[in-house]
């Protein structure tokens, strides 16, 4: 849960910052346990706080049944709020699966500011508040119906209702435009 991880460390204090740091792609949460069990055994809580892997919650339909995921705004990348030492550096750097940090020079990388951080947070927690459906439709946009009476026929998206996840899709009948409600599990992008 969103609360949980961005829970402060108690213990932490101090000149902290936001940093970034790039993972191996798909190990996002695997880096953030192993970094969590690294700061844990090293004797240096005090330099790190938060550890945030940038995610949302996304609803996806399959046949009638809805599911909810993850998705992460930025794959590879992990956020931790810690204090810049040779030390703490080195921690991070010597996790297994993180190539290092985003931003500066080799050793130093730089911090990213608390709006950035503020902003990611906010995002995280309306994808918490509110699920978004896993494949975004646009207006305008064809797709194929591949379930129900109209199965086959192409159609122009003339309406998005993500509150409702439902389309109303104008298909091609007898050579006229016919408009036709449709759930997000219904059709299919072209």
């Amino acid at each position: 849960m969103i609360d949980s991880e961005l829970a402060v460390n108690p213990q932490a204090t101090g000149n902290m910052r936001w940093y970034v740091i790039h993972a191996y792609s798909g190990m996002e949460k695997s880096v953030k346990r192993g970094l969590e069990e690294r700061i844990a055994r090293s004797g240096m809580p005090e330099k790190f706080g938060r550890i945030l892997v940038p995610s949302e919650e996304v609803v996806e339909i399959k046949a009638g049944t809805k599911s909810v995921s993850e998705r992460r705004f930025f794959p590879g990348y992990v956020l931790i709020e810690m204090e810049m030492t040779d030390e703490s550096w080195h921690l991070v750097k010597n996790t297994p699966k993180v190539t290092g940090f985003v931003g500066g020079v080799r050793n130093r990388p730089s911090p990213i500011s608390t709006a950035e951080v503020a902003k990611i947070m906010d995002q995280m927690q309306a994808g918490v508040d509110k699920p978004k459906p896993k494949t975004l439709f646009e207006v305008g946009e064809i797709v194929r119906v591949k379930e129900g009476p109209f199965i086959d026929f192409n159609g122009n998206i003339e309406e998005v209702n993500y509150e409702k996840s439902r389309l109303r899709v104008s298909v091609t009948i007898f050579g006229r435009g016919t408009p036709v409600e449709l759930e997000f599990g219904q059709v299919e992008k072209m």
